[in-house]
């Protein structure tokens, strides 16, 4: 198993920390006094986790991705299982880009592909988390300094 899959960037970054201002967010919402600067307020903090959720769900996805995956493979004299495409940044080039080298990984079949899809979706989700957590920062940074557009009593 790649160890990037024990970090739980998906059940963590992208579940746990994403879910929380999911559900808060649409609390702080409601009608409140202060032209609701307080619920814009709460929804900056709420948003704030959602960015650290995106953020340590696309370093692990990140790491993920350069590192490869786990696999038995032939060093030269045998079989053995590790990750052979685990090198510095400078070479992630030989093995994302190269179709070639995928055959280096002989057990589990298509771990490499299984590898390169589950973490590039990763990435999508995460860095999309990142985007609309942030731009809901800002929503909530201008609704705390400027106040909401609705008359007390008034339903949208």
């Amino acid at each position: 198993m790649t160890p990037e899959v024990l970090y739980l960037g998906g059940l963590i970054g992208g579940g746990l920390l994403i879910l929380i201002p999911a559900i808060h967010i649409q609390a702080t919402g409601k009608e409140g006094c202060c032209a609701n600067r307080c619920g814009m307020f709460l929804s900056i903090l709420f948003a704030a986790i959602g960015v650290a959720g995106g953020v340590y769900g696309f370093a692990v996805s990140f790491l993920g991705m350069v590192h490869g995956p786990a696999c038995q493979y032939n060093n030269g004299t045998a079989l053995e299982w590790g990750s052979p495409f685990k090198t510095d940044l400078k070479n992630v080039s030989t093995y994302l880009f190269n179709k070639d080298l995928w055959s280096t990984c002989k057990v589990p079949e298509g771990v490499v592909e299984f590898n390169i899809i589950l973490f590039s979706m990763m990435l999508a989700s995460s860095g999309l988390a990142f985007i609309l957590c942030t731009v809901q920062m800002l929503n909530g940074l201008f609704g705390c300094l400027c106040g909401t557009c609705r008359s007390k009593g008034e339903n949208y």
